[in-house]
This record gives C-alpha cells, sequence and structure tokens, in this order.
C-alpha cells in the first residue's frame, strides 16, 4: 500500500543527538511509545528551557510558552517551538501541530512572515478555516461522513454541510500534541483514542518538522491497533507577498499533475479522473493566477491534483511571487496535493498585525491522499491496519531569485 510499511523490529541510536530508545527520527524508525505515556491522561509537557534548545545542522531550536487553554478545553500549556536557519524562520505550536509562523527572505535578504495565522492563543481556540494546522484523523472529505470497513458501517459528524471535513467536530487541529525537541526540529505525538470522531481504533501518531537551510520537512507516521481511514496533511495558507496582503493574483503556480478529481457541488469527487490537457486544470507549466482565474471563469481552486504514483520524494508543485523573487517548492511522497485559493476567506477573521484576510488572499498546496478515498476502490487505498506503518513525508523549500 502507497506509503503504508510494516513497522520494524530494532531501535538504533546515534551519535549527533542523546537518543533514548524510545525517540530517534535523525537516524532510524520513528519513536515506538513509551510504555508508560498512554496511561498518562493527556499531553505531557518537557520543562521549558529559555533560549536556545539545540543548535544542529545550523538549525536552532528554542521553545516557549505561548498561552493556556481555556477551562473548557481542558486548561493545558501550550507551547511554541521556533527552528530558526540562516533563510527561514517556522514558529509551530503544540495545539494541533500549527505553523503559526514561517519568516523566508525575498531577493534582497529581507525577511516576511508568508504564512496566515493569529498573534495569540486565542485566535486558534476559536473558529477559524484550519489556518497552519495538522488536519486528520481523515483529511479533506468523507461523503456523507460514512464508510465502511471490514463489513462494519462507520458514521462520523458532519461539519462541511452533507459531509465529514478535516477529522470531524475535534480533529487532530484542536488538540494538544505531546512535544520533543530535535536537534533540527520538533517531534509531536498523541494517542487516538479507539472511537474518537467514531474512527475505529487505538491511532498512535507522530508528526515532524525539521528545518535544514531553506528546506522544512514534515514527517507523518502511524499505527493502529483496529483498520482504520487515514490522511494527514498540513493546511497552511501561503502568500509569499507576506501574509496580510491583498491577494495571491500576482502569484505563479505549476503542479506537476496530468489529472485532477472533478467534484460536485458538495466538492465530493465524482469518481471520474480527468486529464488536465486542455482544461483550466492543466497547470503543468507556470501560470499567473489571476489572469487564469479570468480566462477559465474559475472562482478559484479547490481541488485535488493527482501526482505520480511512486512512494519517493517527488516534486508535486511550485509557487513563485515574482515581485518579491520568493519560491516554494512542494516535494512530497503522496499520490496527491489540494490546491485551494482561499474561496471561503471573507476578510472576517482578524489575523496577525490586525489585519484581515480576503478571498483569495492566500492559498494552500495540502499534500494528501485523494478525498473520499475511503469509498472510491479505485481512487489509492487510505486504509491503515493492524501492524503496518503509515509513513509519508512532504518537504517545503523556499528561495529566493
Amino acid at each position: 500500500m502507497h506509503g503504508v510499511t510494516p513497522p520494524s523490529a530494532g531501535r538504533q541510536s546515534c551519535d549527533f543527538y542523546d537518543c533514548s530508545p524510545d525517540l530517534c527520527l535523525l537516524c532510524s524508525r520513528p519513536p515506538l511509545l513509551p510504555p508508560e505515556l498512554p496511561s498518562l491522561p493527556g499531553p505531557q509537557l518537557l520543562p521549558a528551557v529559555p533560549g536556545p534548545r539545540f543548535r544542529g545542522a545550523m538549525t536552532e531550536v528554542r521553545r516557549e510558552v505561548f498561552g493556556q487553554m481555556p477551562q473548557e478545553e481542558g486548561g493545558g500549556v501550550v507551547e511554541k517551538f521556533i527552528l530558526k536557519s540562516d533563510t527561514v524562520k517556522v514558529e509551530i505550536l503544540s495545539l494541533g501541530c500549527i505553523i503559526a509562523a514561517l519568516e523566508t527572505k525575498d531577493r534582497d535578504g529581507k525577511f516576511s512572515d508568508v504564512v496566515l495565522g493569529f498573534d495569540t492563543l486565542e485566535g486558534y481556540t476559536r473558529k477559524h478555516p484550519f489556518f497552519g494546522a495538522v488536519v486528520g484523523r481523515v483529511a479533506n472529505r468523507i461523503a456523507k461522513g460514512r464508510f465502511t470497513v471490514e463489513g462494519k458501517e462507520y458514521q462520523l459528524f458532519l461539519n462541511n454541510g452533507p459531509n465529514s471535513l478535516h477529522g470531524g467536530a475535534r480533529g487532530f487541529d484542536k488538540v494538544l500534541w505531546s512535544p520533543q525537541v530535535l536537534p533540527n526540529g520538533v517531534c509531536f505525538f498523541r494517542l487516538s483514542p479507539d472511537g474518537e470522531e467514531s474512527y475505529p481504533g487505538d491511532l498512535k501518531v507522530w508528526v515532524t518538522y525539521t528545518l535544514s537551510g531553506g528546506e522544512l520537512a514534515i514527517n507523518y507516521r502511524a499505527q493502529t491497533s483496529k483498520t482504520t481511514p487515514i490522511n494527514l496533511t498540513n493546511h497552511a495558507y501561503f502568500n509569499l507577498a507576506g501574509q496580510g496582503s491583498q491577494d495571491v493574483y500576482d502569484h505563479e503556480i505549476s503542479i506537476e499533475a496530468d489529472a485532477y478529481l472533478p467534484v460536485d457541488d458538495t466538492k465530493i469527487p465524482t469518481g471520474e479522473v480527468a486529464a488536465v490537457q486542455g482544461t483550466g486544470f492543466d497547470l503543468r507549466q507556470p501560470v499567473e493566477l489571476g489572469k487564469h482565474l479570468q480566462k477559465f471563469h474559475l472562482d478559484g481552486f479547490d481541488h485535488n491534483f493527482c501526482l505520480q504514483q511512486a512512494q519517493a520524494r517527488r516534486l508535486a508543485a511550485r509557487a513563485r511571487h515574482p515581485p518579491t523573487g520568493r519560491a516554494m517548492e512542494v516535494y512530497t511522497t503522496q499520490p496527491g496535493i489540494q490546491f485551494y485559493t482561499g474561496n471561503n476567506l471573507d476578510g472576517s477573521l482578524k489575523g496577525k498585525g490586525a489585519v484581515v484576510y480576503p478571498k483569495h488572499s492566500a492559498f494552500c498546496l495540502e499534500t494528501q491522499n485523494w478525498p473520499d478515498a475511503v469509498n472510491k476502490p479505485h481512487f489509492p487505498s487510505a486504509l491503515l491496519r493492524p501492524g503496518e506503518e503509515y509513513n509519508h513525508t512532504t518537504w517545503l523549500l523556499f528561495n529566493a531569485a
């Protein structure tokens, strides 16, 4: 199965970092769950250490307290992890593994924050469109919130019209994760219990962010006690002109896909795998987004593009902002990528620096399995079985020219 392998039997440690048998993501397999962790009532925070925590491969890693969850949400402490290289600075929260800020240089060496979000925790605890978050247990939409696994039908909460979206009412984006600092990043862990949001099986999940130079890697790993659908992605909203800029019409976009998935009026794939050739979905060569939307009379994109089926790292998409020279390349092991142009942003949310986010003021490139794959047998399988390991990585490479 794509991206699913049996877990390895042994563990190693490395000389680069003081590895324990429970955690070494730099040199071996994913951390196996420490035996005492499942019985603990919630995320276990390591003692906060002020200032630089680790410096490895020219990446600084710091942690600090970002805020405290409301009592009705459990009242836990939310930490912020700052990863910094010479060219990129990224801030990640233990709430939802949220990328809260991502600063990158333009051609003149000036840093700007290129992701949408909020200055304070309060913004993230209110309703928002998944800014920067890891979404799951199943990202994107499941038709009618219904699926059948091994003869048993499951009904999910409907939170997107007639469908279930991004894990349901309280998905992975709305919970605290347990962090572990690495020399060049941070690993987040959580146990999603059997029946959470009506999904089957205890699911152990690790999400690891590492920064090396201009490249941010996001690795997703999971193991389950029962067969379950799974589809993990990050929902960062990008504007390479800088967050708060009015629109992304002057961005150039290309996507390495020969096919895409047409959708019905509730955004569920019809089942057809359609060729992009001769359509407004042919983004194999760079297009200027605003002119392209006008030319093809499109209100925006919110579609899965079908990538080459291979487990190896490969280029999925490029975005470039010619006025500043900033560019981003997306590489992944996943079979699909959702290109979304912020069609539902409406200026009602006040973001960082008190700016508002109007329609088309950002884009998302969400690497993923194909939407509603659990109900489409001819789509790449979304099922993870006991004894297997879900393992996918996405790399975001930032540069300027």
